[in-house]
């Protein structure tokens, strides 16, 4: 149970992180350096061993079936870390960055399930570059490049929207659908490369 609870919590403070780089990017006019200063969630993630969904997925295939379970966990706990990051907000004086988030989640709920599944997948084949590639290098400017490019392309990170959801008071029905499909989409593309690696790296 303290595992669980401890997972859990290590996600909620993930949560908080992405929404303090949404934070962040919505109180920027330039949409270049918002990007590039979101960055700052992923860093304080990776480097305080918190738990981030799409940081995580892309682990899937090389772990038990309990390792699901527990992704749920960490799904959950980013939910609640984002929806108390945009609490916070709403009750400072730079409340008024809601109204960005609100527009921003008028184009995302607008969009056709199709393209949201792709702009999920793309993503999630970014994060877990940014990821798996400061685990091996701790160099953190891959991070800041992969999550600014996945931000200034238009690609959908489901913990994000999580956020801008809950800062912009756009939680529906459809909403938990989107949610759902960006979410299926991060997972599918994070493990796509070690999908790949695993099938074609053996026959190098």
């Amino acid at each position: 149970m303290k595992k669980y609870l401890e997972t859990f919590l290590l996600a909620a403070g993930a949560g908080i992180g992405i929404a303090i780089g949404g934070t962040v990017f919505l109180s920027m006019e330039n949409r270049i350096v918002g990007a590039v200063l979101f960055s700052v969630g992923l860093y304080l993630i990776v480097t305080n061993g918190l738990n981030l969904y799409t940081g995580k997925v892309g682990y899937l295939l090389e772990q038990k079936p309990e390792y699901l379970p527990e992704l749920l966990l960490i799904w959950l706990g980013n939910l609640l870390g984002t929806w108390l990051g945009a609490e916070a907000v709403l009750h400072t004086r730079i409340r008024g960055i809601s109204e960005k988030a609100a527009d921003l989640c008028q184009v995302k709920l607008s969009d056709d399930v199709v393209s949201l599944l792709l702009l999920s997948v793309f993503c999630g084949i970014l994060m877990y570059g940014a990821v798996d590639g400061y685990k091996k290098t701790k160099n953190p400017v891959i991070l800041f490049v992969c999550v600014s490019v996945f931000i200034l392309a238009g690609f959908e990170h489901c913990i994000a929207n999580m956020f801008y959801f809950s800062l912009g008071g756009a939680w529906s029905f459809k909403t938990l659908g989107y949610l759902a499909i960006m979410t299926l989409g991060n997972s599918i593309g994070g493990v796509l490369l070690p999908l790949l690696h695993g099938n074609l790296g053996k026959k190098d």
